[in-house]
């Protein structure tokens, strides 16, 4: 009976981490798709997403920033999106990264706005001087970094799917011989040539008649 218990167990358990494991796969490659779509770099809107919940949809923060980008409801309200739906939350979180990069021109302030408020970072024009916001700003850097170089398996897969674009031209076209030009002759009379030692010394066309 022991063993019986033991073994519905480890079972449920493996089954688990098998759900768990496609649901991160799955939320992943949402993430990897929606960034692609809004000209995001993938690696960064992995690295947030992993470093605000772990990619996982339930998580809540104690200020009530919800899922996988930890949204705030106000936020997504004003951008017209539901937090509370994975895709919604996922586009929310990078448009709003987005947003972010486009007002301050820079990787590190973008994520230290995302942190700690475009406002904190417009009035030290730096990475604000908290400790939480400098270890958010390090962790996601070093994070993008790693998938910089070892892309992970969702990104990969979308790269794989591009369409790929037509192989340049590397060396001229040969050149079209021109089509000669038709002539129609409806009469040329003969011509004439007297010669002098072997030397034309004149030419005489009569009645000659040509039409191009």
């Amino acid at each position: 009976m022991r063993k019986l218990l033991l073994f519905t167990i480890t079972l449920v358990l493996m089954l688990t981490a098998q759900v768990q494991a496609a649901d991160v796969n799955t939320v992943k490659a949402t993430i990897v798709k929606h960034a692609i779509e809004m000209g995001v770099d993938p690696a960064i809107a992995l690295s947030i997403a992993r470093t605000e919940s772990g990619y996982r949809h339930e998580a809540r923060s104690n200020h009530g920033a919800v899922g996988v980008f930890q949204l705030m409801p106000s936020t997504a309200r004003r951008m017209g999106l539901n937090p509370y739906s994975l895709n919604d939350n996922i586009k929310g979180g990078i448009m709003y990264y987005k947003m972010m990069y486009k007002m301050f021109g820079s990787m590190e302030l973008a994520l230290a706005a995302y942190n700690a408020g475009p406002g904190n970072v417009k009035r030290y024009k730096a990475v604000p001087p908290y400790a939480e916001t400098k270890r958010f700003v390090s962790k996601i850097m070093t994070d993008y970094h790693r998938l910089k170089a070892n892309p992970d398996p969702a990104m990969v897969k979308a790269a794989a799917k591009k369409v790929p674009t037509a192989p340049k031209v590397t060396s001229a076209p040969k050149p079209v011989a021109p089509v000669p030009k038709v002539v129609n002759v409806k009469e040329v009379n003969a011509a004439t040539v007297e010669i002098i030692d072997e030397t034309p010394i004149e030419l005489e066309i009569e009645a000659t008649s040509l039409a191009i």
